[in-house]
């Protein structure tokens, strides 16, 4: 709408010049005017360039603003599937949970389960007297210890090598004494460094 035809500058000229016709312009009026009109026709191209500059400079802004357009859907498509991922592991990390849970609350149950049967077995085999058996073992019977044995004696430190027979024929006591004095409930078992109540020892 910018762009100025050589004609309607030529008309322009025609009107300038048949207006003047009862003076007629002097040749510097003349050279004047055709250097106005020279100068016109240059804006014009000027200005006509100008606009072809714009439009070609507008169609590639449009087409940048739809790859903009297009790019920016994809970011949201992108954004929309991220989210969607972080749904579906959430729901897959509470669905293991509830499996965990559920398989720990078996085993805890078939453990329970079998405390009990066990606690049921060693009730069922435990004697009259109070002793518990263990199954396929021996029942522990306890030790009865005799209070009859001399209240007065000596006291003696198992040794090396020493037995209560041994300590017995060195102190001239009995070993029943010795037995029943310390409460040994396994004659065998005495520990080097022991400190024995000898009854009746010298």
């Amino acid at each position: 709408m910018w762009k100025l035809s050589l004609s309607l500058l030529a008309a322009l000229l025609v009107t300038v010049s048949g207006g003047a016709q009862s003076m007629p312009p002097s040749a510097a009026e003349l050279a004047s005017m055709r250097e106005d009109v020279r100068m016109l026709l240059q804006r014009t191209g000027e200005l006509n360039l100008r606009i072809e500059q714009l439009e070609a400079e507008n169609a590639r802004l449009s087409k940048a603003g739809g790859g903009a357009a297009q790019n920016f859907a994809t970011l949201v498509q992108l954004n929309e599937a991220v989210a969607e991922l972080n749904r579906v592991i959430r729901a897959a990390d509470q669905q293991a949970k509830a499996e965990t849970l559920t398989t720990v609350g078996a085993q805890i149950e078939k453990l329970a389960v079998q405390t009990n049967a066990a606690l049921d077995s060693i009730t069922k085999s435990r004697p009259a007297s109070g002793a518990f058996v263990v199954a396929g073992a021996t029942p522990v019977t306890p030790v009865a210890f005799s209070e009859s044995f001399p209240k007065e004696g000596v006291s003696y430190t198992v040794a090396a090598g020493d037995t209560l027979s041994r300590i017995a024929q060195k102190t001239g006591a009995k070993v029943p004494d010795i037995i029943n004095a310390n409460r040994i409930a396994d004659p065998s078992k005495v520990r080097v460094g022991q400190v024995l109540f000898i009854p009746g020892g010298k």
